[in-house]
């Protein structure tokens, strides 16, 4: 998905009409799914389609040695942010506002560029490791109820569960250099 997302960045930045299209299809989802946390559920279409718009009128600004992720994500922070402020008719709690700015003002969009990233690199993991991770990590699943429900050792689980963890974490760090 990482290369899908780079070739979009590149023909984005190019300024290729079926860029911004391809763009919102892979993206829109989890736009969407930010967007829920802060906006409205009336409101969401249309800060939607100010995101996107954002994104093609700033299009030539993208750099693609960058995360297309993170970039758009944070075009949302910026309007969600503005359409917060916009909202005269009803009181927005501080807490909302401190929430989606987070300490620095990108905490939650990079949260989720971050979790984005980590299911990139478990989907490099091999199959046994990633799935002894998300059942720990995703499904809450203790190491002995892991054991009991992939009838396996529970030394069996902790030693995938570690290699995994490790093979994880040089992924994460590999992508982190790339980008």
């Amino acid at each position: 998905m990482d290369a899908a997302y780079a070739d979009i960045g590149e023909r984005l930045e190019a300024g290729e009409p079926e860029a911004l299209e391809d763009c919102y299809r892979t993206l829109g989802p989890l736009v969407m799914s930010y967007l829920t946390r802060y906006v409205p559920a009336a409101d969401i279409e249309d800060v939607m389609q100010r995101v996107f718009y954002e994104v093609w009128r700033s299009h030539d600004r993208y750099d693609p040695s960058l995360s297309l992720r993170a970039w758009v994500l944070g075009i949302a922070r910026k309007r969600a942010i503005d359409h917060l402020r916009k909202r005269r008719d009803t009181v927005v709690s501080l807490d909302s506002v401190r929430e989606i700015t987070g300490e620095d003002g990108r905490d939650i969009a990079d949260r989720l560029a971050w979790a984005d990233e980590v299911r990139g690199a478990l989907r490099g993991l091999p199959d046994m490791q990633r799935e002894v991770i998300q059942m720990a990590y995703f499904d809450d699943y203790s190491q002995s109820e892991i054991a009991v429900a992939l009838d396996i050792p529970l030394g069996t689980v902790k030693t995938r569960t570690s290699r995994g963890l490790q093979r994880l974490a040089g992924l994460l760090q590999k992508s982190r250099e790339q980008s």
